[in-house]
């Protein structure tokens, strides 16, 4: 009977450095990437803007509040109205002011399509700014 050595060769030793390349070569691209788009965040374009007299730099539009309490009753400026004299009136104000705000304040308990008719009327008035209003929630205990 034949018998071998019983020595056996080592296998093969595990890596213990990290390949490097794939982790570069995304670096790159990355780098690449942001300095492609850094011009396009900020722009600038310098302007030597005219001067002109008319509307005062920074004026902010003009608004009107309009609140809807729990009946569905409607206040301009703490004024009741009707819905018909409240088209009226708002058809009066977007003749005079076609960029003024609405902000619009309605009761929790008011149903949705009294809401509807209110944007509705400003809306059919050409009033196309309107602003909701509400109050931030209560902090919990």
């Amino acid at each position: 009977m034949a018998f071998g050595r019983l020595e056996r060769t080592p296998g093969p030793q595990p890596m213990s450095e990290i390949n490097m390349t794939p982790l570069v070569d995304v670096m790159l691209v990355l780098v690449v990437i942001f300095i492609l788009t850094a011009p396009l965040l900020a722009s600038s374009i310098r302007l030597d803007l005219p001067r002109a007299e008319g509307g005062a730099p920074g004026a902010p539009p003009q608004a009107l509040t309009l609140v809807v309490d729990r009946a569905g009753q409607a206040f301009l400026d703490d004024r009741p109205f009707t819905q018909e004299a409240l088209a009226a009136r708002l058809a009066e104000v977007a003749a005079a002011r076609p960029d003024t705000e609405i902000q619009l304040r309605a009761d929790a308990a008011v149903p949705y399509g009294r809401v509807v008719e209110i944007m509705g009327a400003a809306h059919a008035a050409g009033l196309q700014r309107i602003g909701f209003v509400a109050e931030p929630p209560r902090p919990r205990p």
